[in-house]
């Protein structure tokens, strides 16, 4: 066994895509070795074969280390307590298992799934629930590894400590004969990660609130194999945007890599999920890697569920984002940008990311932020239409704030301060709100729904450029249907 002081894992299985809740779990137990100076270890679940998916466990070996959460060992990254996946630690728990069965903790079931289900009809006719170990085997046979091996309870009322939820108990009537190994050889999760645990040192027991109700059950399989508690805490679910369910799906929940694919920084992620039903008691929101292993403490998951608020992620992403230095952002955008862009002369292109850079909430939206500087952006006058303010002016209207716009800036030093005073002054003799005239500059020059500062954005695009987009616009807005 390891002789760590402090030895966690993540031990998801490989049933498809990576969820925020799951990475969650896995980034705290990496905060409680690191804090410690301990273990982390990845372990693969993966003895449900008809769930397994192909790839998936490549895919989370991708989303732990998108996060940065190294491990010491795991199913690429071999140790004294390995193999790291449980499909090949069959002998392992087989060894356990005979030691159960001649220790009189274990024995096979040699009932069909038909006689199963009389036992739970039975059951449901006198409004009791189903417990296995009232219909146990006088002379079970000898388990030969065809049938499947329970375990024989000793049921009784238990208390316990979770770290996050606090005091538990529950009485002796949720004990029961559950299932060790299945009759295809593999072991339920049940078994498996309470002897993986032990095998491995593991001293804290860090999963999601669906496990909680299970832990009698677990704690009565400890006292069999007379093996001490670990430290437990269990993690509240993380609700939808509402904080009325369990978020799904429907509501938004996706693989983390697919965050990552449209544009969320790992850094990100990082903060955002460390964040979910925790604080360090301050009003901080923010944290980078060293903040979260220096802060964190288990003490401080809140017990109930954590609100997942789609606007805060993206809050937190612009934030990063901004903090990128710029020739480590133009790193990061290189795969989102688009072919014009790639093919522009680089101090440029470098120009019009650094002026972009405040203004992205994720890297996808470099695009349209900025492809207006790289090639002649396709008129669309419904941006003007369903605009509040410039949908009320007639075409005659917009075309004379243009002429005007046209006039003054082609007579201006193309210079920041300069295109600004000419800016300012042209909402003095046009009489308009900026809301108003600004719009319609920005839309002649760019036709997007958004893009950066209107003075800087004139400056990238040099005289000529803005003056012939204004003069192009202007033929757009006579012949658009009003």
């Amino acid at each position: 066994m390891l002789k760590q002081t402090v030895v966690t894992r993540f031990a998801p299985s490989p049933t498809g895509f990576m969820h925020v809740g799951a990475l969650r779990t896995g980034l705290f137990a990496w905060l409680v070795a690191k804090q410690a100076g301990g273990t982390f270890i990845l372990r693969i679940e993966d003895t449900d074969k008809n769930r397994e998916v192909e790839g998936s466990v490549e895919h989370i070996i991708q989303c732990v280390r998108m996060l940065g959460l190294e491990y010491e060992y795991g199913p690429d990254k071999p140790g004294a307590t390995g193999p790291y996946m449980q499909s090949q630690r069959l002998e392992i728990y087989h060894e356990w298992a005979k030691k159960m069965i001649a220790d009189g903790r274990a024995y096979a079931d040699p009932y069909t799934p038909e006689e199963l289900n009389h036992f739970r009809e039975e059951a449901k006719a006198k409004k009791q629930p189903f417990l296995y170990r009232n219909h146990r085997p006088d002379n079970p046979p000898v388990w030969d590894g065809r049938l499947p091996l329970r375990f024989l309870s000793k049921p009784r009322d238990y208390s316990w400590n979770d770290e996050v939820m606090g005091d538990l108990k529950t009485g002796e009537e949720v004990i029961d004969d559950i299932v060790l190994i299945k009759s295809d050889g593999y072991p339920t999760y049940n078994f498996a990660h309470i002897v993986d645990d032990a095998e491995m040192g593991v001293t804290h027991v860090i999963r999601g609130q669906e496990f909680i109700s299970s832990t009698p059950n677990y704690l009565n399989i400890y006292d069999a194999l007379s093996l001490k508690y670990p430290i437990f805490a269990t993690m509240p679910h993380i609700m939808n945007d509402q904080g009325n369910k369990k978020l799904g799906k429907r509501d938004g929940a996706k693989d983390v890599l697919g965050y990552i694919a449209e544009g969320y920084l790992p850094e990100t992620m990082l903060s955002f999920i460390a964040t979910l039903g925790w604080n360090d008691g301050t009003t901080q929101e923010i944290y980078e890697r060293a903040d979260l292993v220096e802060k964190f403490s288990l003490k401080r998951v809140q017990k109930s569920g954590a609100r997942f608020d789609q606007r805060r992620l993206q809050w937190m992403n612009g934030h990063f984002i901004r903090e990128l230095e710029p020739k480590e952002l133009a790193l990061r955008l290189e795969r989102f940008l688009s072919p014009a862009a790639k093919k522009a002369e680089p101090i440029y292109r470098q120009a019009v990311i650094e002026l972009c850079q405040d203004r992205l909430k994720s890297l996808s939206d470099i695009n349209t932020l900025s492809n207006f500087f790289f090639e002649q952006p396709t008129p669309d006058t419904s941006l003007i239409s369903s605009h509040k303010q410039l949908k009320k002016l007639s075409n005659a209207e917009l075309v004379g704030l243009l002429s005007a716009t046209h006039d003054s800036l082609s007579e201006t030093e193309w210079s920041q301060d300069a295109i600004q005073s000419s800016l300012n002054g042209l909402l003095e003799t046009t009489g308009q709100k900026p809301v108003i005239l600004f719009s319609i500059i920005r839309i002649a020059i760019t036709w997007a729904p958004f893009s950066p500062e209107l003075d800087k954005t004139l400056v990238l695009l040099g005289k000529d450029e803005a003056l012939a987009r204004i003069a192009a616009a202007k033929s757009v807005i006579t012949d658009r249907q009003s």
